[in-house]
This record gives structure tokens, sequence and C-alpha cells, in this order.
């Protein structure tokens, strides 16, 4: 009797430890989980302004917005870009925003306000139309960013001697980069800084 008192005992023993086991394996897979998802979003992209210089004054076709699993998205498409011929940029963060040519403020919503400037005109330079229904001080036509991460607002300042200005509105003070491929300027705002080291 005593001896099958001593294997339960034993039983019940290893059958703790072999739970303990368990839960620590899942504990070690979920972790593994999870730093495989920040090494996907680790960036080095910092809050700094960026910029390129002006090498192309093709007209802005249109801006439209993504969400993706790190970070928001903002597109520039322009009309005739190319990959040869870059776009000029200035992109940064400010403490409020003034629309060109007027220097009237325009108020921009979320905790802080990344300014950028493109190098593509709202109109056709040559021809003079208009190539982008942007009004100053007004969300971006057709652009909706609710429920998105990071955006919170968008502004349209203006389009003033070949360069457009928007205001793009986050969350937070946050890391960004600024990537052209063909006829697109990309802004993109990461998440959060947790994973954008």
């Amino acid at each position: 009797m005593r001896r099958w008192g001593t294997a339960l005992a034993a039983l019940t023993l290893a059958g703790a430890g072999l739970a303990a086991t368990a839960g620590t394996a899942g504990a070690v897979t979920t972790s593994r989980t999870a730093n495989a998802s920040a090494e996907a979003c680790a960036t080095a992209w910092g809050s700094g302004e960026k910029t390129a210089q002006d090498a192309n004054y093709k007209p802005l076709k249109n801006i439209r917005a993504g969400q993706h699993t790190c970070y928001d998205r903002l597109v520039f498409d322009i009309k005739g870009g190319t990959a040869a011929g870059q776009t000029g940029y200035r992109v940064g963060y400010v403490d409020a925003m003034y629309q060109l040519g007027s220097g009237d403020p325009i108020a921009v919503g979320g905790g802080a306000i990344l300014e950028i400037h493109v190098a593509a005109p709202s109109y056709d330079p040559e021809a003079g139309g208009e190539t982008y229904p942007g009004r100053a001080g007004k969300p971006l036509p057709g652009v909706n960013i609710a429920g998105y991460r990071t955006f919170k607002d968008t502004r349209y300042g203006a389009s003033f001697e070949g360069e457009t200005q928007v205001g793009l509105g986050v969350r937070a003070r946050l890391p960004f980069r600024v990537l052209q491929s063909g006829d697109r300027l990309i802004v993109d705002v990461a998440h959060s800084w947790a994973t954008a080291r």
C-alpha cells in the first residue's frame, strides 16, 4: 500500500513538472513570435527632417493612404514621374502649419504634425490646368484614414511656386521614412518607437 502511495505521489509530481514544461514551451513560442514580429518591423528611420533636391517638376496626380503591419503610408502619385528624374521633397515635424504663399495657419489634428512639401504642383505647369483637387485647409480629397493606428488627420496646404504642401496629423512624433518608386513619392510613419529601432 505504501509503495502505491509513493508511486502515485511520484507520478503526480512528474505530471506537474510536465505541465509546467508545456506552459513554459508555450510561453517560449509566444515570445519567439513576438520577437519575430518586432524584427519584421525593425527600422532605423528616426524623426529628423528628410530632404531631396528638386530634379523634376511633374504635376501631382493623386494622394492616397494605406495601412501596413508596422506603419501607415501616404503615397503621392506624380504624373510622368520616373526613377531617373526623381521628385524633390522636404518632410519634417513642425509645431504649427502655415499655408505656403499666404502664411495663414492651418489646423491639423493629432499629437504631432508632419509637414510634407513635394516638388510636384497640383496643376500642369505647361498647360495650366488643375491636376489635383486639393483645397487649402481641407482634408485630402478621397483619403479616408478612419481606423488608422498612426494617421489622425490630413490637410491640404497649397500648391505654390511648383511645390505642393500637405499636413499629416499623426498620433505622436514617430519615426518616418520617405521613398521614391517610379512615379510615386511614399511617406511611411511607424506605429511606434518600439518597433522602429
